[in-house]
């Protein structure tokens, strides 16, 4: 039986072994195809209605909760009042008609979704959905964004930026809301905002410029390797991974980075001339409590609370562009989802296994 056991044992590790191995093939085989079709593949918008996604929930509760009667009682009292209400949208569509310069009765919320990552890959996406936007969207409108992001390259957090200004030039109030993250560059984004929402524990901040990298050049010089850096223009080099780095070239790093802050430093101190930079431009961060102390958010709430309120006096629609997906898109997220699941399964039993044996 132990014989056994230990076979099984033995053949379920290495099955696990070649599942792995195919699946990280894949994965690699579906990112680079990926990366070199995303360019030329087309998108489409895809816009929901988060009024009707909160009445059917609503619908489908009270379907299982109340009395029959009672909800087929209420279920007819609001039909009446669709009714109605789809009346007083037809007369005002007609007055529109007859008045092209009339306003929409009724506000509009456009809510988009940037998840942040070193690169601010989501950039692509949102500048197509924020175009869309600006095709209708006016002052009466309110533009949403829920924003999660730890920051990331300096010139890619900038072109984001960039795009949320387009919302604010067109005069369309900006909302930004913050349920987790938005730290670096991540708050280079949200002060941008006309109001910026956040989570009472959600982090934000960090305004500040980080830059590291390792040196080998003592290692190389070790095991008597040359290796040679060759440059024109004093400055076009001042730092190195391979090279030997001298102190000029280091303290011009830092008169670079020192630069940086301090256009990140101006760039929020013209959107937000409320904060204290003196107090808060200094790389750390703070809860959503004590941002709310130091003028670096506005309102204490999470993003749904917000939207569902918005739902009571505004029609709300998520907006998000979306690629067509390929076959290697699917079969390279379905492995990466296998994979986390595996790990996932296995790392729990590990630490239950360790924990049980103490």
């Amino acid at each position: 039986m132990v014989d056994f056991l230990a076979s099984y044992g033995l053949f379920l590790a290495k099955a696990l072994t070649v599942v792995g191995a195919i699946i990280l093939v894949i994965v690699a085989i579906g990112a680079v195809a990926s990366r070199n079709k995303r360019d030329s593949k087309e998108g489409y918008l895809s816009i929901h209605s988060m009024n009707e996604t909160l009445e059917d929930m609503e619908h489908a509760l009270k379907e299982v909760v109340l009395d029959s009667e009672v909800y087929k009682q209420q279920l007819k009292a609001e039909e009446k009042q669709e009714k109605q209400e789809a009346k007083a949208r037809k007369k005002a569509l007609k007055k529109t008609k007859s008045q092209p310069d009339a306003e929409p009765e009724r506000k509009r919320v456009f809510v988009l979704d940037f998840d942040g990552d070193i690169k601010a890959s989501e950039l692509e996406p949102m500048r197509e959905e924020i175009t869309a936007v600006l095709t209708m969207a006016t002052e009466k409108d309110e533009v949403v964004i829920r924003l999660e992001s730890p920051g990331g390259m300096v010139h890619s957090y900038g072109l984001a930026s960039s795009q949320l200004e387009r919302i604010k030039r067109r005069g369309v109030p900006l909302t930004v809301c913050v349920d987790k993250v938005a730290a670096s560059g991540g708050y280079m984004m949200a002060c941008l905002a006309d109001k910026i929402v956040a989570a009472p524990f959600s982090i934000l901040g960090s305004i500040g410029v980080v830059a590291q990298l390792p040196n080998f050049h003592r290692l190389l010089k070790k095991h008597d390797i040359d290796y040679e850096v060759l440059t024109a223009g004093e400055y076009k080099r001042t730092l190195t991974v391979m090279g030997e780095n001298t102190e000029k070239g280091r303290q011009k790093f830092i008169e670079d980075l020192e630069d940086t802050h301090s256009l990140f430093k101006e760039f929020v101190g013209e959107f937000r001339p409320q904060v204290d930079l003196e107090k808060v431009a200094t790389g750390e961060v703070w809860f959503g409590r004590r941002a709310l102390e130091v003028n670096l958010i506005d309102e204490i709430s999470t993003s749904d609370e917000y939207l569902t309120q918005a739902c009571e006096e505004a029609d709300v629609y998520t907006v998000r562009y979306e690629y067509k997906k390929t076959l290697q898109d699917r079969l390279s997220e379905m492995s990466i989802k296998t994979t986390d699941t595996l790990f996932t399964k296995w790392a729990g039993r590990i630490l239950n296994s360790h924990f049980l044996a103490k």
